[in-house]
């Protein structure tokens, strides 16, 4: 039996991101069920669902909810829609496709917490998905289905839309808080700023990622045991995965959750469609840049959170990249770090001074400058930054972007020291080269 498709059951229809489409397609429906039952309630279904954060914590949302302390106001849901983590581009389809499944899924949130404040954070980049947004939001004021009264109900609810400027780091929860409050994006110690206590303007914040409220609607109108029926018991209802890299048919892909696995997703005919050119797989990232590199014994694993969290990475942001038997590992490696570095907020110094000096040893190692104890140096850096380089990692870093960084330098060295080694030893790698009609 097929799963059904959740969150991208709109993106072939012609219309489905104006309200017209979405109201033709069953659209605003969730809301105005969940106004006919009580908050608790529509809380109560979300964690029957046992809807897991798609943003790449996978930490339950019903759960989260409830970490809100009770009495204090005001009190504000954050979308984070700052989709920055390499690979990933499931979030900005899902704005660009239906923005009215996401203030669906804002509304009933904000209802089901007792908030009249929602803001909607687009990653500056996204410039499609804003004016989608914007104009979808414009339409659901116009209607009635944002602003005073909902749906001639007590209901109010203001969506405030606003434009990051570009930063990965704002990725993370307290970054992201920061930008909307003006500030230089940089994350929060935690504790004390842990957002469900004290988030937005010091007030008590719940932060959700797009996909994870575009899940919402759904779970309203059809109950949050028949999400729960779908996918693996821990890692239920479908979830969306981005596969990229050398693969016949890259794209994004809704699939359910925990029974999948990625020789499903990367080999399927109605997915990856196995790897170019007949090429073999040589490894792959399962879950966005910063996550350990994953290799051909890995295809079988579900993809299912607690699956890949003991197989030695996560799922995370939902990105899957991958690299044929032709790719150089040492380049695919720097261009990984090359990309950390760059976006180091600089607050923490293990992060700032650690991440340039992994990027300036790796280009040495390719110019041919490397020296023989530069692997060695590679890792003691990798130590310095996330401690006995762990999954999952220990850190010296307030947020997680230095260890990041550490990921592809510790899968890479681990599977392919040879490869560098034979840099260092200035004899150009064994890589074969892609020529029309296969490889040699």
């Amino acid at each position: 039996m097929t799963s059904p498709l959740i969150s991208t059951s709109r993106w072939n229809i012609e219309d489905g991101h104006t309200l017209d489409g979405y109201l033709k397609s069953g659209g605003y429906q969730a809301i105005q069920k969940a106004l006919e039952i009580t908050p608790q309630e529509v809380h109560e279904e979300v964690k029957k669902a046992s809807l897991l954060g798609r943003g790449g914590a996978g930490f339950p949302a019903g759960v989260k909810w409830g970490f809100l302390p009770e009495n204090v106001w005001p009190r504000y849901l954050v979308v984070n829609g700052d989709e920055s983590e390499p690979g990933t581009y499931k979030d900005r389809i899902l704005l660009e496709r239906d923005p009215h499944q996401l203030i669906e899924g804002c509304l009933i949130t904000c209802y089901a917490l007792g908030l009249s404040q929602c803001f909607l954070y687009v990653r500056g980049e996204m410039a499609h998905g804003q004016e989608r947004v914007a104009q979808a939001l414009n339409e659901a004021y116009a209607a009635g289905y944002v602003g005073k009264n909902i749906l001639n109900t007590e209901f109010s609810v203001d969506i405030v839309l606003h434009w990051g400027a570009g930063a990965y780091i704002v990725g993370e929860e307290t970054a992201l808080i920061e930008s909307l409050e003006g500030n230089r994006g940089m994350p929060r110690l935690k504790p004390p700023y842990f957002p469900a206590s004290i988030g937005l303007y010091g007030k008590p914040t719940i932060v959700n990622n797009v996909e994870t409220l575009a899940n919402i609607p759904w779970i309203v109108l059809n109950g949050g045991d028949k999400f729960a029926k779908l996918g693996a018991e821990q890692s239920t209802g479908t979830r969306i995965f981005a596969v990229s890299g050398h693969v016949n048919n890259p794209g994004v892909y809704e699939v359910e959750f925990g029974t999948t696995t990625f020789r499903d997703l990367i080999m399927g005919e109605k997915y990856g469609n196995g790897i170019r050119n007949g090429n073999e797989i040589k490894a792959f990232i399962p879950g966005g840049a910063s996550a350990p590199w994953f290799f051909e014994e890995h295809l079988d694993l579900p993809l299912e959170k607690t699956a890949v969290d003991q197989a030695g990475s996560m799922l995370g942001s939902g990105a899957i990249v991958v690299m044929d038997h032709t790719t150089d590992i040492v380049k695919a490696c720097h261009n990984v770090v090359r990309f950390f570095a760059r976006e180091s907020c600089g607050k923490c110094a293990p992060c700032r001074e650690g991440t340039n000096w992994l990027e300036k040893i790796l280009q040495r190692i390719i110019d041919g400058n490397g020296r023989t104890q530069d692997l060695d140096l590679l890792l003691d850096v990798c130590d310095n930054i996330s401690p006995g380089i762990t999954w999952p990692p220990k850190q010296t870093t307030i947020c997680p972007l230095g260890p990041s960084a550490v990921s592809p330098i510790s899968s890479a060295i681990t599977r392919y020291r040879v490869e560098f080694e034979k840099y260092l030893t200035k004899s150009k790698p064994d890589i074969p080269v892609i020529i029309k009609g296969g490889a040699t």
